[in-house]
């Protein structure tokens, strides 16, 4: 037990772990800021808008996460030139977040219109006779009622975020998935210990998340 204790101190898997929780939390933010612009476009007035949010909503979560890495890191930064950071290590990271960011903003903006379809069709007509444009009604209005009515869709997009930040290793970054799989490819006879390991990190990851998703959806939840 000590030789393991000793492999995993070897291969820092705390850090690693350490690294998904941060590509959940930057891809979280960024994915909520692109996914509530989506959630205005696909309930505004304009067609046009309408039309755009909804293809970006249809084509991205219908792409695998993985091509979406990938294209970014070989595509759009080795082939394009576009860098997000000076530093080479850095640019991998930036980039798996950007792919996270991306791609989760799909699910973010379907949670969000699920919590505006909470929200009482009256308000935005009484906010329509007087006399508020649109971006205005959304912001002071309808969004905050709709973030209350979807934060536990949002907490499943965020747990989904974080398991999904182990695709991250096709874009380089050393996160747990990557650990793991050296450390079964290099130690073969701690295999079961190792999958064990990985598995329980993320239960003890992902459990909070959903008792705190579980708890703020009561507190924040509107009687009716």
């Amino acid at each position: 037990m000590s030789e393991f204790l000793d492999l995993l101190r070897q291969y820092d898997v705390a850090h690693a772990f350490w690294v998904n929780l941060q590509l959940t939390f930057w891809g979280g933010l960024l994915a909520l800021g692109i996914g509530t612009v989506l959630a205005v476009m696909r309930i505004s007035p304009l067609t046009s808008l309408r039309w755009a949010g909804a293809t970006y909503v249809n084509l991205v979560r219908n792409t695998p996460l993985t091509v979406i890495m990938v294209f970014l890191v070989l595509a759009v930064w080795t082939q394009l030139g576009v860098t997000l950071s000076g530093d080479f290590t850095s640019n991998f990271f930036n980039f798996a977040v950007a792919g996270l960011g991306v791609y989760h903003a799909a699910f973010v903006c379907e949670s969000i219109r699920s919590g505006v379809n909470t929200v009482p069709v009256g308000q935005a007509e009484a906010a329509r006779a007087i006399g508020l444009p649109f971006l205005a009604a959304a912001r002071i209005i309808v969004l905050p009622q709709a973030f209350r009515g979807a934060v536990a869709p949002l907490g499943n997009t965020l747990i989904a975020l974080l398991k999904n930040s182990t695709v991250a290793a096709a874009a380089s970054v050393a996160e747990s998935s990557g650990t793991m799989k050296t450390l079964i490819e290099f130690h073969p006879d701690y295999r079961w210990q190792v999958f064990v390991t990985f598995a329980i990190g993320f239960v003890v990851l992902v459990i909070p998340i959903g008792l705190a998703t579980t708890w703020l959806s009561r507190r924040l939840a509107v009687t009716r």
